[in-house]
């Protein structure tokens, strides 16, 4: 499994990231989460944003996750939804994940959360594919 995870602080306006030091927060989780990167981007939902999380799901293979720390995870599935269509990326392997009022280890705690679910489901395929 690889596991890609964008980062978003709404424009740095937004009241609720006061507590979170964005400019260190990349850096934290590529060193204490397995992934192959993260990175910044001030507004996942706007058209860079869009054009960013577009590149990275269409780099991405069928073993690979994408995990977007932003806003609450339904708003983010109706905000992306006609990336992750037109990208042709598998939505079960998108990973929204609310990082909003709390500080970078909150931050961390969450994703790594959001990963251990993902765990499980990816132990039962050998058994689902192999008739067990």
């Amino acid at each position: 499994m690889k596991m890609k995870v964008l980062l978003c602080n709404c424009k740095g306006l937004c009241p609720s990231f006061k507590d979170t030091d964005m400019n260190t927060l990349p850096f934290q989780l590529e060193c204490e989460l397995e992934v192959e990167y993260a990175v910044l981007h001030p507004q996942l939902c706007g058209q860079g944003g869009n054009a960013v999380l577009a590149e990275a799901l269409q780099a991405a293979d069928r073993d690979t996750y994408v995990v977007a720390g932003a806003c609450a995870p339904e708003a983010q599935r109706k905000l992306f939804k006609k990336v992750l269509r037109a990208a042709g990326f598998d939505e079960r392997h998108f990973v929204p994940v609310d990082i909003r009022n709390t500080d970078n280890e909150g931050i961390l705690s969450r994703l790594r959360e959001a990963v251990d679910a993902i765990l499980p489901q990816l132990q039962d395929v050998p058994a689902a594919l192999s008739g067990e």
